[in-house]
């Protein structure tokens, strides 16, 4: 894995993000951040965290969308459902969903279909720390920390310090199936 963002980077790409959705986002009332878990929870927090020193109180909250993806039945196993967290009423406010990377686009279409059962907000944002390309569902962010541009054979691994215990991006190479030792 070659490291291409370190936790400097990362920090600088969360600020620059955060004063985006204020200069995007100036009329009342102010957004929300809506993380999908799991990375995009502590992306969302460090958001809300720089927003809030911008624009005051920011509402945040997590979204697991574990049932709302629409490649169930091409993982393996059952899908690992988790507690979604919304405490603010998103009717009538812009409410930016957060995720690490952003790859085919089907995670981000989940995001959505999962936060419309908790009310239908005035607008819905997309932000994310990486954009590695490759879409398959006409989807883009409206704010990204880094685009890199990544071979389909190529995996973004994003580590933050909250879930990982240390923030950086690498790229790697995927092995292909079975040529891993013991045929994984």
């Amino acid at each position: 894995m070659k490291v291409v963002l370190r936790e400097r980077e990362i920090s600088r790409a969360v600020v620059r993000i955060a004063h985006e959705i204020a200069e995007r986002n100036p009329d009342p009332p102010v957004p929300a951040l809506v993380g999908v878990l799991t990375r995009g929870v502590p992306l969302a927090r460090r958001l809300q965290e720089a927003l809030e020193g911008i624009v005051g109180k920011v509402p945040v909250g997590e979204l697991d969308i574990g049932l709302y993806r629409d490649d169930l039945s091409l993982r393996r196993g059952l899908p690992v459902v988790r507690a979604s967290r919304i405490e603010f009423d998103p009717a009538e406010r812009t409410v930016v969903i957060v995720d690490d990377v952003l790859y085919t686009g089907r995670t981000a279409r989940a995001a959505i279909d999962a936060l419309f059962d908790y009310g239908r907000p005035a607008r819905v944002q997309l932000a994310v720390l990486v954009d590695r390309g490759h879409r398959e569902l006409p989807i883009r962010p409206d704010y990204v920390g880094k685009n890199l541009p990544t071979a389909k054979r190529e995996h973004v691994q994003v580590s933050l310090r909250e879930v990982d215990g240390k923030d950086e991006v690498a790229i790697g190479v995927r092995e292909p199936f079975g040529a891993m030792a013991g045929g994984r």
